[in-house]
């Protein structure tokens, strides 16, 4: 028979096993970009269940298997996490009620976790983790009636399945790579193995600056002496004509502050900037049309009085009717973020994915009735989803894969409007806009029929590579030439913290050469690994 402390310590040892093997994992990523993340997303979803597994002190194997569901929900990370996540609830589900339990009965709980992840994916794709936990489960089903034998034919199963993914999935075979999501989760059931025969669970060094939360609601600076530009300047310009000079308006506040957004939409034109004068900001506007909704504030008294506002915790944030989370890496990303409206920014994205608990923490921060969260990652939007559906709030998700996206989707959203014509707005300006990013390769393989090898510079449209080079100036030009077409009319580059101010300057310098009749503007981003995020519209 099983009883909840055997079966904790089964996954203890799982658990620490994938992390002493995770870099493994990381590197089956079928691009070879630098923030491959797999292992370290489902080392990090199941360290989260193993530091609540070694306080258990029931040998129920209901509340055990309810407390697995419940650490992997809440600490799931990326796509492969929170896949990982149903799969520990499906367990959960067939072994409710459940004081002990024959292996049988833990093999039938298997199977029910496959079959979960699976019903959790809307599109499910064979040779992915999903059909490695399937062929784990089967074989387990067909076992002796004996926990160490079920778990050994798991593992036999589950690895000669894991060698066939290649021919699954050609993206997989051609990167010469097995599915990284299905090789970890063998690396659990391994571990798991290997307490059952040793009776040794097995340990792991964790650092613990490593496990600690590194995509939590990032904090505001009340740096007051380096603020350049004093005040935070918004209003929006009801043109008075089709005739609006809005290129001529952008040059001639670009020198009077930073953090300038322009955007020129049909009929209206939406301003911010930070600036020391910002009467001449207006000045310059009114010649387009009639200004509304002028809004101007003091930085460096928000920061102070930010200071205040800390100390007071205990205090209830203000009710309002809408409120924003977004995740970023990146401090100059963030910055206009929040200009935009983001109330809570979650540090995280390509190099560490923020749990489903990292979106329930901002989401209780933010007193609205509505709350808008953009992923800005194809592999967080799932923990997204995950956030929304166990928070209590009225949580909607607009499916972001890129900053790009959520800026425009941001620039797009109005207080006159009710939530769902707000969530369709966001949406379809979302949809709208290209998203490049440049970064370089980690290792030599073959993509696309392209050869690449370690140190090249890439250029990804959405997630496709469609430029490789020696040079970052290089990839960009061909990567803007990719993503721009007649109808583009901005070109917006986010240069990252491996470029200089300069270099940015020299870059965007070089495009308007090339692209005469698109306007390109320059902002930090701050942005690890990947040089440059771009957005055309």
């Amino acid at each position: 028979m099983i009883n909840g402390k055997l079966l904790a310590q089964m996954f203890i040892s799982g658990a620490n096993n994938l992390y002493n093997k995770k870099q493994i994992v990381n590197d089956l990523n079928v691009f070879p970009v630098p923030d491959g993340d797999t292992g370290t997303n489902m080392s990090m979803t199941v360290q989260n269940m193993a530091k609540s597994l070694q306080e258990v002190q029931t040998d129920s194997v209901t509340k055990v298997a309810d407390l697995m569901s419940f650490a992997t929900l809440r600490g799931a990370r990326g796509n492969s996490g929170v896949i990982l996540s149903q799969f520990f609830r499906g367990m959960s589900k067939s072994l409710k009620g459940k004081t002990l339990c024959e292996p049988y009965d833990f093999a039938k709980a298997l199977k029910q976790g496959s079959d979960t992840a699976y019903n959790a994916v809307m599109n499910p794709t064979e040779g992915t983790i999903l059909t490695v936990a399937r062929a784990v489960s089967d074989a387990a089903l067909s076992a002796d009636n004996d926990i160490t034998s079920i778990i050994e034919a798991a593992v036999e199963s589950g690895s000669k399945t894991l060698l066939k993914t290649p021919d699954m999935l050609p993206a997989l075979k051609k990167a010469g790579v097995v599915d990284a999501g299905g090789q970890g989760w063998i690396f659990i059931l391994e571990g798991a193995l290997e307490y059952l025969k040793t009776g040794e669970i097995v340990s792991a060094q964790i650092n613990d600056a490593e496990t600690s939360s590194h995509s939590t609601p990032a904090q505001q600076h009340a740096d007051t002496e380096n603020i350049k530009y004093m005040y935070c300047t918004e209003f929006i310009v009801e043109k008075k004509d089709s005739g609006a000079d809005v290129v001529s308006f952008r040059k001639s506040i670009e020198n009077h502050g930073d953090c300038m957004l322009v955007i020129d939409d049909d009929d209206i034109v939406k301003v911010h900037i930070h600036t020391n004068n910002p009467g001449f900001i207006l000045e310059c506007a009114i010649k387009m049309g009639t200004l509304i909704n002028i809004k101007i504030d003091n930085m460096k008294h928000q920061h102070q009085s930010l200071i205040v506002e800390q100390s007071k915790k205990e205090e209830e944030k203000p009710h309002k009717e809408y409120g924003f989370v977004s995740v970023c890496a990146g401090s100059g990303i963030a910055g206009i973020l929040r200009d935009l409206g983001i109330d809570v920014v979650i540090e995280g994205g390509q190099t560490m994915n923020p749990s489903t608990d990292d979106f329930l923490k901002a989401v209780k921060e933010i007193n609205a009735d509505n709350i808008f969260v953009f992923p800005n990652n194809k592999n967080i939007i799932l923990a997204a989803n995950q956030a929304s559906e166990l928070s209590k709030k009225n949580v909607t998700v607009i499916p972001t894969r890129s900053i790009p996206e959520c800026i425009s989707a941001m620039l797009k959203f109005s207080d006159n409007n009710d939530a769902a014509a707000n969530e369709e707005l966001m949406n379809r300006a979302a949809s709208k806009v290209k998203t490049g990013q440049i970064t370089y390769a980690v290792r030599d393989t073959v993509v696309d029929n392209k050869n690449i090898a370690e140190g090249d510079i890439l250029g990804l449209s959405g997630s496709k590579i469609v430029s490789t080079g020696k040079s970052v100036d290089d990839v960009l030009i061909s990567l803007t030439d990719e993503i721009s077409d007649d109808d583009t009319e901005f070109i917006t580059l986010y240069y990252g913290e491996d470029i200089s101010k300069e270099d940015a300057q020299h870059a965007a310098e070089m495009l308007e050469e090339r692209l005469d009749e698109i306007e390109i503007d320059v902002k930090y981003g701050g942005q690890p690994l990947y040089y440059y995020i771009i957005s055309a519209e």
